[in-house]
């Protein structure tokens, strides 16, 4: 929280903070395996694309530990829909469309 220099609190600092439950995190994807990060950040790759924000916790150093994503809750379920639009389209629509963002001119 912001502080003025006397070491009073801001009182506008505390507004500008959303403590509202609908910005609370929600699990969309954990896994174990050799290649949970590889699929996490492909996963983040995908929600960033359509506009979500997402978290990866990863156990670094700690394999066991797993990987998870979250998201905000209210984005829950777009996000499964976005992960499912992409799992059905395949590896063949991901390289179309990576090749279609690097074949396109910066403005």
């Amino acid at each position: 929280m912001a502080q003025d220099l006397e070491g009073g609190r801001d009182p506008q600092a505390s507004a500008d903070v959303d403590l509202s439950h609908e910005k609370d995190l929600a699990l969309l994807y954990e896994s174990l395996t050799t290649d949970a990060e590889l699929d996490a950040d492909n996963i983040q790759g995908v929600l960033e694309t359509n506009g979500i924000e997402s978290v990866i916790q990863r156990g670094w150093g700690y394999p066991n530990l797993g990987v998870r994503v979250f998201v905000a809750h209210d984005d829950l379920e777009r996000a499964r829909s976005f992960i499912a639009e992409a799992l059905a389209a395949g590896p063949a629509a991901a390289a179309e469309a990576e090749s279609a963002s690097e074949s396109e001119t910066p403005q």
